[in-house]
């Protein structure tokens, strides 16, 4: 693992371990086997590009409609160009992202929203799906584990200490970020901050949950109680990484105890549950004779 320059979070080996280092994807063409290669050696995949790199293809591609989905009326009623390119680019990558997680076509995923707009894949909830963007970068993760929360700042995102420490840190945090110096304070809170908004986004709250409420450490990314205590039993794994030398991206993931070395492809999750679904709904009884 390469070692951090000044500034840069550090990783805890374990973590990083588990979790995918985001794999930079210029546009439709890839690199999607990494993608595959991350589901099949760790079962998540974190994915990071510009809606710029992917303009071209939203402008020009003619399979647009039918890529997008029930999502397509939605970018036609969106009438700012640039919040519209946006929302079809981050759309765009998700369906590329999971459709190379799943080995199957963007176009046959059906992707559709919960409450509070957080996406998932219709008839295939065995993949988790979270999608972040700032500025110009978006990111989207995948899990086959577990939940999944991906969260992205600009690295150079200045947070007041002072000014938010109360409401972000809890009371471990503060006295670690105390002891760092004063002009690496900043960076500190920003960190937690993003690790914070990947945690909350897989649990599916968001800032539902008080971030004073649970912690990480100063030099690695374990789930800590408020007095700093592990609060998990290594069922959590999280890492923050610098991308494109401008943004930080922070993941959250749950190891569910599944089997990680399970087929993911489209038609085996979807045949095995649409099966299973069958099966409990069909009545028991003998066919009568004849």
């Amino acid at each position: 693992m390469k070692a951090p320059t000044s500034g840069e979070p550090a990783l805890r080996p374990a973590d990083a371990d588990r979790i995918t280092e985001p794999i930079h994807v210029s546009g439709p063409d890839g690199p999607w086997h990494r993608v595959r290669a991350g589901m099949e050696l760790r079962g998540n995949a974190v994915v990071h590009t510009t809606w710029g790199e992917w303009l071209g293809a939203a402008v020009t591609d003619p399979a647009l409609r039918p890529l997008l989905g029930r999502d397509w009326q939605r970018y036609r009623r969106t009438a700012d160009p640039l919040v519209r390119f946006r929302f079809v680019t981050s759309r765009m990558v998700t369906k590329f992202t999971a459709a190379a997680a799943l080995g199957t076509e963007p176009a046959e995923l059906d992707l559709a929203y919960r409450i509070g707009g957080r996406p998932y894949l219709r008839g295939l909830d065995q993949i988790d799906v979270s999608l972040t963007h700032t500025d110009d970068l978006i990111a989207v993760g995948v899990s086959r584990n577990g939940r999944i929360g991906v969260d992205a700042e600009p690295a150079d995102r200045t947070m007041s200490f002072d000014l938010m420490q109360s409401h972000i840190c809890t009371a471990a945090e503060r006295a670690e970020l105390e002891r760092l110096p004063e002009r690496r304070r900043p960076a500190g809170l920003l960190r937690l901050w993003t690790l914070k908004e990947a945690y909350t986004k897989a649990l599916g709250q968001g800032l539902r949950l008080g971030f004073s409420e649970f912690g990480f450490g100063a030099e690695g990314g374990g789930l800590l109680a408020p007095d700093g205590r592990p609060a998990s039993r290594g069922e959590w794994a999280f890492a923050t990484h610098r991308v494109l030398d401008r943004y930080l991206i922070s993941v959250a993931c749950h190891d569910a105890g599944l089997d990680t070395s399970r087929d993911t492809s489209a038609r085996t999750m979807l045949d095995e549950g649409f099966l299973g679904a069958v099966a409990d709904l069909l009545p028991t009884f003998d066919a009568p004779a004849g």
